[in-house]
């Protein structure tokens, strides 16, 4: 089955202890855990003048950041050519992929759940992970 937008929520709340919060001022942000200490690890990005689609010259108004865990699982996942993930300037030198909702549907749904389980676990706690990832 083919990933969508939709998907987002319900993956993102199937995790243990996340919350729909704010961050970045004003922005949707995925948090886990729960509460005062939680962490974004999905945010929804406003348009801005640093997420420009080449092809239009128009400003991005679907993105999502997606937190990966490291360099090189963000190397891979935006040179792969039939991968939807891809990064800007903006985000150099840190842990984070970005991807159009419209685009979510080249990807299995499957495929969206391991990825969004791999961001949860950079920043839930390590407790939390290891009881996940055990029940899996």
């Amino acid at each position: 089955m083919r990933a969508s937008p939709a998907d987002i929520e319900s993956i993102c709340l199937s995790l243990p202890e996340v919350e729909l919060g704010i961050s970045w001022g004003d922005r949707p942000t995925y948090k886990v855990p729960r509460g005062a200490k939680g962490r974004g690890f999905l945010l929804y990005r406003a348009p801005g003048k640093t997420a420009i689609d080449p092809v239009s010259g128009d400003m991005f108004t679907d993105l999502l950041v997606i937190q990966v865990a490291d360099e090189m699982t963000k190397r891979t996942l935006v040179q792969d050519p039939q991968s939807p993930f891809f990064t800007i300037d903006h985000f150099n030198g840190y842990n984070a992929v970005l991807v159009q909702e419209s685009r979510l549907g080249e990807l299995e749904r499957d495929q969206l759940v391991e990825i969004i389980a791999d961001a949860w676990a950079t920043k839930a706690p390590p407790r939390l992970v290891r009881e996940y990832f055990a029940n899996r």
